[in-house]
Formats: C-alpha cells, structure tokens, sequence
C-alpha cells in the first residue's frame, strides 16, 4: 500500500480519490485551502490519514505539507497534482488578473508542489507524479482558451518532467477526464460572459452546442475514480490516460484526423459558415 500527497481534496476528484484510496489501505496526506472540510477523513480513517491546509499559491505550504507527511510516515510514494480550477471568458474580454490566479493555481501550484516532492523521491529512487489535466489540455474550444492554456502547460510539464526524472525511478502519469458531475461546472468553474453589448452574444450559443457533441452528458465520478485507480495501478514509466468516453472520442479524433480535419469539424460544429479569407 502507498503514502499519497493529494491536492485539493475537499471536493469533487480530489475527495473521491482520497476517500477511495483510504478505503483500500493506503495512507494519504489529505491538503485543501480550507481543512475543516476534510476532518472528516481523520474522524473515518485515524491515523491512516493526515490533513492539512495547503494553499499551492502559496511558496512554503508546499514544502510543509511533505516536511508533515514525511514525520508521520516516513516516505511519499505519489504525488497527485488535483487542485486546479477554471475560468472561462473570451480572449479579448477575459480579466487578466483572474487569468494570472488561474495560472497560479493550475500551472504554477502544479510546479511548486512537484519541486517540493521530487527531492524525497530521487532520494527513495521510485515515486509517482500524477497531473490531473482534461480533455481541455488536448482539445481547445471556444472561450475556454485560457483554460486550455493551463491545461496544455500541464500536459508540456508532464511530459518533459517524465524525460528529467524517468532514470531516478520516478514516473509520471497524465489524467485527462472528460466532463463529470464533480461540482467543477457550479463552483469550480467561472464564466465570464462579458458586458450585456458584447460581440460575442450571438454566436455563445453556438459554442454551447458544439460543446455538447462534443461532451453530451457528465458522467459519474465514480466510474471516473475507478479508471483513475487502475491508472495508478498500472506501473506505466509515463501514460496520458483520457477519462471518460467523451474525452477518449474527443482525443482520438484529435489525433486520427489530424489538425486540419479536426479544426475543420469542430469549425462546422461551431458553425463557422463564413472563415477567413
């Protein structure tokens, strides 16, 4: 059984996964911004699991959420980067102050704590880190540009963090859920519509109905846990494992027709009648 170190787990993924690994026989080292949320874990589970507040914007929570797991258990066996939200808005109305915090959540929290955890692994000479990306980090779509750029970062982080680490034992693993009934669509998620005389009024719809080809239902977070678990399980030196029916569809389209056709279809879906000359 592993000593986890889990992100963001007071709701949605992040808690589905800590609760299931518990439920198992691992040891987690459970961290949300606010920790009253989680206590809960240690009424259910003892000592077999340690909470913590962490803010991953922060430079030193970090280093003191393994600093404490390491006390408590001698070792951290993965990694799960879970914290992240996402603000969606067009790129030339989107705040860019909302977009800087995003990034500091998404993409530069992901770095801290991954700095933060690498030193105990080489040390171990194994160890896993998993990033939690999305559909969103393979496929970009309209108004979720910013978004997208977290995720794309995290997949380019992954993949080069696999390439440095690989000959120190440790593995890197990419999770790229599709849409779930996690509470990401009502509080994780912020959408700007812009002002009420924004050009982009008339063809929002449009993009709203091209998303739901493209993800026609939220699926269960339960089954989406599961898969999750067998990709921890599986002892992969590095995998981008797509979460769901919808995210394997929209991934595997991406790579089977190419850019072109792909941009092409997802033009039309848009309804993009009139392009640029």
């Amino acid at each position: 059984m592993g000593v986890w170190l889990i992100t963001g787990t007071s709701t949605g993924f992040g808690r589905g996964l800590t609760e299931r690994l518990l439920e198992r026989g691992d040891q987690v080292i459970a961290t949300a911004r606010q920790v009253e949320q989680i206590q809960d874990f240690a009424e259910r589970f003892g000592e077999r699991v340690l909470t913590l507040p962490l803010d991953v914007t922060q430079s030193e929570d970090p280093e003191r959420a393994v600093a404490a797991g390491l006390a408590r258990f001698g070792r951290i066996d993965g990694l799960v980067n879970n914290a992240g939200y996402g603000y969606f808005a067009t790129q030339e109305e989107g705040d860019l102050p909302k977009v800087e915090q995003m990034f500091q959540v998404n993409v530069f929290g992901l770095v801290r704590m991954t700095q933060a955890v690498l030193p105990v692994m080489r040390t171990q000479g194994r160890g896993l880190v998993v990033n939690l990306s999305s559909v969103g980090g393979r496929v970009a779509f309209a108004g979720g540009g910013f978004y997208n750029a977290t995720k794309f970062a995290v997949e380019a982080l992954s993949e080069a963090l696999f390439y440095e680490v690989a000959s120190f034992g440790i593995r890197v693993l990419v999770i790229e859920p599709g849409a779930y009934a996690t509470d990401f669509g009502s509080r994780s998620a912020v959408r700007d519509g812009g002002k009420e005389d924004s050009p982009y009024q008339a063809v929002r719809a449009s993009w709203g109905a091209a998303m739901s080809k493209v993800m026609p239902q939220r699926q269960d977070p339960a089954d989406g846990i599961t898969q999750m678990l067998t990709a921890l399980d599986a002892g992969e030196p590095f995998a981008r494992v797509a979460i769901g029916p919808d995210s394997v569809s929209a991934i595997g389209q991406r790579e089977t027709l190419g850019d072109k056709a792909f941009m092409k279809m997802m033009a039309q879906r848009y309804g993009l009648t009139q392009m640029p000359e």
